[in-house]
């Protein structure tokens, strides 16, 4: 039987690790170690940790180092033949981890699975069923806010969300830099994205399974714009143009040059007349534009994927 480890970030999250923890617990598939890090909350969650002591393995970091670095610090610890990277706000199914193994090793190159993510609040929405890409650059949850008696078939994705994400040691080993399964330039934001687009230039495949169900809190993605703070909204922007500059390619821009171009003008503009301190996110850009450079040229080297493969992801809308 494969070996899976559950990997679990947590920041401020008392109000859901108790019931996340549970879950893990009630799980039809055996569980070798559970990991939870702590990015140094400054609620309950580590009071509230000191009770499943005996089930699970707690960091304790000093200072917060984004979903990228803490969930990197869980996969060194462990070497379980599968990683299940899991956000504090989820609740799996019982069969959920067993499911997407199952599908994992149904098919050969399969690197990444998710579930059925519905929303916790209202489980008759979907909250993702993997990720979609557009000609832009743009990243979705496939699927999010549509009825959850869609999306019935397993199938192949482009990317899988990063709640409730099973990896492939093989996968994350593989397409690692550094060491790093997770950019950690990116702190936190579109780090799952980048890994899925990575995975597919470096030839794995990533798969969809509906019998898995989770349910996810989703945070301040329910609220508008505004509700996020500007740290966040930074993040968002820029790591977009970090995973751009890692993984894209001049032949892929220019078949996709007008959606791309539509997007940066409205984009630019947003800024400049909405949001113009959102443009301070550039200077993280630059800061790491050598190890961006670095890792693209990484990538390129053990890329596996042509470009025609690659771009049936890159979707119109």
């Amino acid at each position: 039987m494969k070996l899976v480890s559950v990997h679990i970030v947590t920041y401020n999250s008392s109000e859901h690790i108790d019931d996340c923890l549970q879950a893990v617990l009630n799980q039809s598939y055996p569980i070798k170690e559970i990991v939870v890090i702590d990015n140094a909350s400054k609620d309950s969650t580590l009071a509230k940790l000191e009770k499943w002591s005996e089930k699970c393995t707690t960091v304790s970091n000093t200072i917060n180092n984004g979903f990228a670095g803490g969930h990197n610090q869980a996969i060194r610890m462990t070497d379980s033949d599968y990683c299940l990277i899991l956000n504090p706000d989820v609740d799996l199914d019982p069969d959920y981890i067993r499911r997407t193994i199952e599908i994992l090793t149904a098919n050969g190159r399969a690197g990444a699975a998710t579930g059925k993510l519905l929303f916790k609040a209202d489980p008759t929405q979907i909250d993702s069923t993997g990720l979609i890409i557009n000609k832009a650059r743009r990243a979705f949850d496939r699927g999010a806010h549509q009825s959850s008696d869609q999306f019935m078939q397993s199938e192949e994705v482009f990317g899988v969300s990063g709640a409730a994400a099973m990896y492939s040691r093989e996968m994350i080993n593989d397409i690692s830099l550094n060491g790093e399964f997770f950019d950690e330039d990116f702190f936190a934001y579109k780090e799952d994205v980048d890994v899925a687009w990575r995975a597919q230039l470096l030839g794995w495949k990533a798969y969809y399974e509906p019998s898995a169900i989770a349910y996810h809190e989703r945070g301040w993605k329910e609220g508008g714009r505004s509700s996020r703070p500007l740290f966040v909204r930074r993040l968002s922007y820029i790591n977009r143009y970090k995973m751009m500059m890692k993984n894209d390619h001049i032949s892929m821009i220019l078949k996709h040059i007008i959606p791309l171009l539509v997007y940066e003008c409205l984009s630019i503009g947003f800024a400049l007349l909405r949001e113009p301190k959102l443009l301070g996110a550039w200077s993280s850009f630059f800061k790491v534009y050598k190890e961006l450079n670095q890792k693209r040229a990484e990538i390129r080297g053990k890329r596996k994927t042509t470009t025609s493969a690659i771009s049936r992801w890159f979707q119109i809308k």
